[in-house]
């Protein structure tokens, strides 16, 4: 298992060692002690599954604030999805600034999301599915969330989403947000 930072200061992209033979494939997803290592929660309370019907959908920009922002852990288990962490935490060198993965479920690969990161996700196919590990368990009064097309960050989306919730359309601005 490799830890890949991104331009984003604490997130970084999971990718697996694959060891394959004539029955199949095995590979670590996770590992505390090396995520303790790396000074990253090792520890998920939470876990939460998002299943997407069709190519275009777009989910976000969520993230959970004081006192419980979350860690997220989030991997594709079927399909491939453009995933984003939006940094929203003004004391960080990464302030406003985004970084992306794809993640494909034949990869295996994951994105480790720190607190106080919003984040979202494009679908790239039809028949999608997300598993997202969480550092806090779910507080509804704490939901927050930013327009995912907010001129503010600059997004580089690979295209325009065809299927978006009303709550996530009708998000605010950076700076203006009411929650979800």
């Amino acid at each position: 298992m490799k830890l890949l930072p991104t331009a984003v200061s604490g997130a970084f992209v999971v990718e697996v060692d694959a060891r394959c033979d004539d029955r199949g494939m095995f590979a670590r997803t996770f590992d505390a002690q090396t995520f303790a290592a790396y000074g990253l929660v090792p520890v998920y309370p939470q876990c939460n599954v998002s299943q997407n019907h069709r190519r275009g959908t777009l989910r976000g920009m969520h993230y959970q604030a004081e006192p419980r922002p979350e860690v997220k852990l989030v991997r594709a288990t079927r399909g491939r999805v453009f995933d984003v962490a939006l940094d929203l935490r003004p004391d960080s060198p990464s302030y406003l600034e985004w970084a992306a993965v794809e993640l494909d479920a034949s990869s295996h690969n994951a994105f480790y999301i720190p607190a106080g990161c919003a984040h979202g996700f494009l679908t790239l196919e039809d028949d999608c599915e997300l598993f997202y590990q969480m550092s806090e368990t779910y507080t509804p009064e704490l939901a927050r969330g930013v327009r995912w097309d907010d001129p503010a960050f600059s997004i580089a989306w690979p295209f325009t989403p065809s299927v978006i919730s009303e709550r996530d359309a009708a998000l605010d601005s950076y700076g203006q947000e009411t929650g979800l």
